[in-house]
Order: C-alpha cells, then sequence, then structure tokens
C-alpha cells in the first residue's frame, strides 16, 4: 500500500488524514494553482485592510457614525474571520466609535443558527466577550428595500438597515451558482429574508431551462452569470461601506486580501481568485477522489459538482470524503427535516451517466444528510475506509489511475 494525505477538521483541530491505496493504482494530485501559498503577515493584513480599493479608509468612514455593524460569514465558510477582525476595530476606535456602538451578525443565509462555542472558533473569544454577536434571522424583521432588474424582490434584515455604517468580511472562492463566493453574497443570500433567497436560487433553474445550451452558471463561470449580477444590484440596494474578501490556501489560511468598496474590490479578489483556484482538469482516472474541508459541511451539496466533473468520459468510480463532525449543514431552503418534508426547494444531486459508483466516506455518519442525493444502486455510504478500499479493489482489480482533489468544495477546472 501506499497513502495519500489530505486536509480535515477546519473548525475541529486541523489535521492531515493519511488514506492508503493500492500501489497498483498511480496516483495523481490536482491541486488548485495557490494550494500551499503561505498565510499573510498581520503586519500584511493591517496594510491591506487600512487601505482599500475605491473607499477612504474605515476610520474615515466611520467618523461621526452613531451605530455599526459588523456582518461575517457563517461556519460553511472557512474565513478566519479572527484574522482580519483586530485591524477593523482598530479603524473603528481611531475614528472614535465606542465598543457600545459595534454590533456582529452572522449572514447565516437560510442555514441554521450557531451558537457560542462555533462563533467563537470563527471571531475570537475577545469579540464575544467585547461586543453582541447575533445570528442573522432570515424568518422575519426583514425590511423591503428594493427590486432587482431580475425580479428579485430584495427583503433584509432590518437590524442591519438600522445601522449607518455597514461594514462585511468574507472570502472568495470558486463557487457552484455565482461563479465566485464573495462580494454581495454576504448580502444575498446572507441577511435576506426567506423569500427573496428562495426567489433568488429559483432563478437558477429558470435560467438552466430558459439556456439549456448555454453555461450561464457554475464554478468558474463569472462575466455573464445572471445570478452573480443578481447579487450585485441586491447589495447595491442595502448601501454596503466596505467589504472585505480573502483568499484561502489548502488549510484555511487567509493568503490575500481585497478590501473596499463593495464592486471593485470584489471585483480585484476575483480576478485573483480566477488564477488562485485554477486546476488541471483530470479526465481519463477511473477513480476520483474528492477531498472537502473548507466546506465539509457542504460537502455533498458542493464537492460534488466538482467531483462529478472530473470523472472520465469513458467513466469513473467517485469517491467524496465529507469528514464534517457537524454534519451536513441544516438549510432551511434546501434541505431535509422529516422523511416527508423538506425546504421548499428539494436539492437533490443527480449521479451522471459517466460516474459509476459514488462512494461517500464519513468517519462522523449522518443519515439525515444523504437526502442531498438521489437515492441509487450507485450511491454507498460508508464509514471505515478498509471498506471503501474492499469496493473500489472489487470494481478496480487491475491497475487504475486515480485523480486526487484535494479541495473539490473550492477548486475549479476548465477544458
Amino acid at each position: 500500500m501506499s497513502s495519500i494525505r489530505l486536509p480535515q477538521l477546519a473548525w475541529y483541530g486541523a489535521k492531515e488524514l493519511e488514506l492508503s491505496i493500492p500501489e497498483k493504482w498511480p496516483v495523481k494530485f490536482y491541486n488548485f494553482a495557490g494550494y500551499d501559498r503561505p498565510p499573510m503577515r498581520p503586519e500584511e493584513i493591517r496594510a491591506a485592510i487600512a487601505s482599500p480599493i475605491g473607499s477612504p479608509p474605515i476610520r474615515e468612514l466611520a467618523r461621526g457614525k452613531k451605530e455599526v455593524v459588523i456582518i461575517f460569514d457563517d461556519m460553511t465558510r472557512v474565513t478566519r474571520i479572527y484574522d482580519m477582525v483586530p485591524f477593523v476595530l482598530a479603524e473603528l476606535a481611531e475614528a472614535g466609535i465606542p465598543d457600545s456602538s459595534i454590533q456582529f451578525i452572522c449572514a447565516v443565509g437560510s442555514h441554521m443558527a450557531w451558537d457560542r462555542t462555533l462563533l467563537e472558533k470563527k471571531l475570537g473569544r475577545e469579540v464575544l466577550a467585547r461586543f453582541p454577536v447575533y445570528n442573522h434571522n432570515p424568518f422575519n424583521k426583514c425590511i423591503y428595500v428594493g427590486t432587482t432588474s431580475y425580479g428579485t424582490a430584495v427583503h433584509v434584515s432590518g437590524e442591519v438597515m438600522k445601522c449607518d455604517l455597514k461594514l462585511a468580511i468574507g472570502s472568495v472562492v470558486a463557487h457552484p451558482n455565482t461563479g465566485f463566493g464573495g462580494g454581495g453574497k454576504i448580502i444575498l443570500p446572507g441577511i435576506c429574508s426567506m423569500e427573496t433567497i428562495e426567489h433568488f436560487h429559483r432563478k437558477e433553474f429558470e435560467f438552466r431551462e430558459k439556456y439549456p445550451d448555454k453555461q450561464l452558471t457554475g464554478m468558474g463561470v463569472f462575466d455573464e452569470n445572471p445570478l452573480r449580477l443578481n447579487v450585485e444590484e441586491a447589495a447595491a440596494l442595502v448601501g454596503l461601506d466596505v467589504k472585505i474578501d480573502c483568499l484561502v490556501n489548502m488549510w484555511g489560511e487567509t493568503v490575500a486580501i481585497f478590501a473596499g468598496a463593495l464592486k471593485p474590490a470584489h471585483k480585484a479578489a476575483v480576478s485573483a481568485a480566477r488564477t488562485h483556484y485554477l486546476t488541471p482538469k483530470p479526465g481519463t482516472e477511473g477513480i476520483v477522489i474528492a477531498n472537502t474541508y473548507t466546506k465539509a459541511n457542504e460537502s455533498i451539496m458542493i464537492g460534488l459538482n466538482t467531483a462529478f466533473r472530473a470523472a472520465s468520459p469513458e467513466g469513473s468510480d467517485v469517491v467524496l470524503i465529507a469528514n464534517a463532525p457537524d454534519g451536513q449543514v441544516t438549510h432551511y431552503l434546501l434541505g431535509t427535516f422529516g422523511k416527508t418534508t423538506r425546504g421548499n426547494i428539494a436539492l437533490v444531486a443527480k449521479v451522471p451517466q459517466n460516474v459509476n459508483h459514488v462512494i461517500i466516506y464519513s468517519e462522523y455518519p449522518d443519515i439525515a444528510g444523504r437526502a442531498y442525493i438521489e437515492k441509487s444502486d450507485k450511491v454507498l455510504f460508508m464509514d471505515d475506509w478498509g471498506d471503501v478500499l474492499k469496493a473500489l479493489e472489487k470494481f478496480h482489480p487491475a491497475e487504475t489511475r486515480v485523480a486526487v482533489l484535494p479541495s473539490a468544495e473550492i477548486q475549479y477546472c476548465v477544458s
């Protein structure tokens, strides 16, 4: 046996997972370009936040403001907010903003609310001790701010709209519907009402039906992406003052920061992200092993997307590594809430014809989370790597080449 090592447990004591592979199977890693980029030093983070793109510094924008909200992404994103927030707070302090005028709101969208233990991992203990930190509530107290040209009536957190300085922190990675995340997604779906979020998601199905021969959405598909354009319009209606977005390496460490006015800062971030997350395309391997680390709790919803695209046209078996101690994220729009009860949109991954088998491997069994993929004889769930190898050796008794995608949920390939 040989072995492969992959990053695991982003929020639970990050470590390498070592998995054995038969020596008769040649292995090739398909990392994204910036996977091993070194993390930024604190002084580099400070400099990036202090010199925003297309905007005066936060310390200037903050002068004279009464209420400040700092919106941040949730635990389905690996963004280490604690890396950046001290420098944002320093800018606010320089403007004379007291702690009592600052609050944090987690942009959960239609995900679950997160408890204090997890929020501390995201923000750091000091923030929880100094400031009120809230989850966004998409079910009520959202107010109407306008309608996009795509017909999305935008209702957002009333609490956010009461604040006269709005800052947000997130990250930019490849994303399966808007092409890349970050930017205005912190607003839509991040702090919108369920009705607004549902309309936004339904537009994706509408575009696919209307333009079946065009790839308007998908990982890395950005310029003409109508979902991304819809998000930008919604965010403009809210009047976000500063967005801080970062790029991350394979371990989720902050490697670049783009801060400033929403559109120019996001444009700069995506320009860098196109190269940073770009990955050589597999295509002829009989086995594809797709690891998820930064979004392990959305591994079936997102990680499989890249894994399926990496499968050989002649047929491959796909192994998804989905080690999420917290299970697949509770998603009030797309998720399952009983054997017969689902959110308003049932998101169920379909296995492509050129994928012979899908093995979803997790050391943390999550039966309810299995509803995100179709029930099929092709789909197997396992929690013991020995069982995975037995199944693969049955399917591939002779030499078979193996493709490994270490960061399937955030990397993207082009033909």
